[in-house]
């Protein structure tokens, strides 16, 4: 089976392609022929040896989360009805011509839908829909959404409009400025001006009930003040390399709820439902998942590069076949 290996910590270069053993499903798993990977900031850090303390992934490995596909086979115990269908799940090895899964992480992909566009839903859609929930975005609410051009950005702008919300979206450059307006968004704040908080401020018509930082670091840290009082703040990215560090006395002298990254972390159950919704409602063209690049599996450094990068608007994703 032809597959993606870290071979040591390093740079993109560390991925190798390389021949490894057919996965056998066992006793209430499936067999997955994987069409698309999920691709996600936190893969390139892993990879880069950062987060040792939170991830126990060692070297040599096969990255990857989230895949779509077709289920090829059933292991004891699953039902026959699976072969054939379109689904996707969490794996572990999921840069790889097939993956193995457990049959209760499966969503099935809704007819209509490509395939291509569920991979990408596979987390983002779950994590989008779980922080809306979680930060309790509802109609009249003004939110501020950093990192606003990734993956998940796109779709939150998305979300949080569909639920009646004022967005405002921060990203860097006139091309993602132009996507996240044409997504929805109320307004824009391009990051890389020296007064984006004060700009964000007027915008956002004096602050923010909800701020959501996919972005983390100084970026991050310095939009906790445009949160009103009372307001949500979820620190939830990193890809500076560190979570916002937020003033603890601010927070508590303003009431602000702040929300992190385990705030995201949902129970199988929460997940399917979570995700049968995303793929459902970009089924229906309610939500589109944007997506920037999409390399061959054998061009995962190339991925990586892209992801590091920054340059892609929405997405990158693998493809397998």
């Amino acid at each position: 089976m032809r597959a993606v290996q870290v071979k040591a910590f390093g740079g993109p270069e560390v991925l190798e392609t390389a021949d490894l053993p057919e996965p056998v499903p066992g006793p209430g798993e499936v067999l997955i022929d994987v069409d698309h990977v999920d691709t996600i900031f936190v893969e390139t850090q892993i990879r880069a040896g950062w987060g040792r303390e939170h991830f126990d992934t060692e070297p040599p490995y096969v990255p990857g989360g989230g895949v779509s596909g077709t289920v090829a086979a059933v292991g004891a115990g699953v039902e026959d009805g699976w072969l054939g269908r379109r689904v996707t799940s969490f794996v572990r090895g999921g840069y790889a011509e097939r993956a193995t899964a457990a049959v209760d992480a499966l969503t099935p992909v809704p007819d209509g839908l490509e395939l291509l566009s569920a991979a990408a839903l596979v987390h983002d859609g779950v994590t989008a829909q779980g922080l809306l929930e979680r930060t309790v975005v509802s109609s009249g609410d003004r939110v501020l959404v950093l990192g606003a051009s990734g993956g998940m950005g796109t779709l939150l702008i998305q979300l949080a409009r569909a639920r009646g919300a004022r967005v405002v979206a921060a990203a860097r450059g006139t091309r993602k400025l132009a996507l996240v307006k044409e997504l929805g968004a109320h307004a824009t704040v391009d990051v890389s001006a020296q007064d984006w908080v004060e700009r964000a401020r007027v915008a956002l018509d004096g602050g923010a009930e909800v701020v959501l930082d996919g972005v983390g670091g100084e970026l991050g840290s310095a939009a906790l003040p445009l949160t009103v009082g009372l307001g949500r703040f979820s620190a939830h990215g990193a890809p500076t390399g560190a979570f916002a560090a937020l003033d603890a006395e601010e927070v508590e002298r303003r009431g602000i709820s702040v929300f992190g990254i385990a705030d995201v972390q949902f129970a199988p159950a929460e997940v399917r439902r979570l995700r049968t919704s995303a793929l459902d409602e970009a089924a229906a063209g309610r939500l589109r998942p944007m997506i920037g690049e999409v390399f061959p599996l054998a061009e995962a450094q190339a991925a990586h590069r892209a992801v590091e990068g920054r340059g892609p608007v929405g997405k990158v994703m693998l493809r397998v076949r």
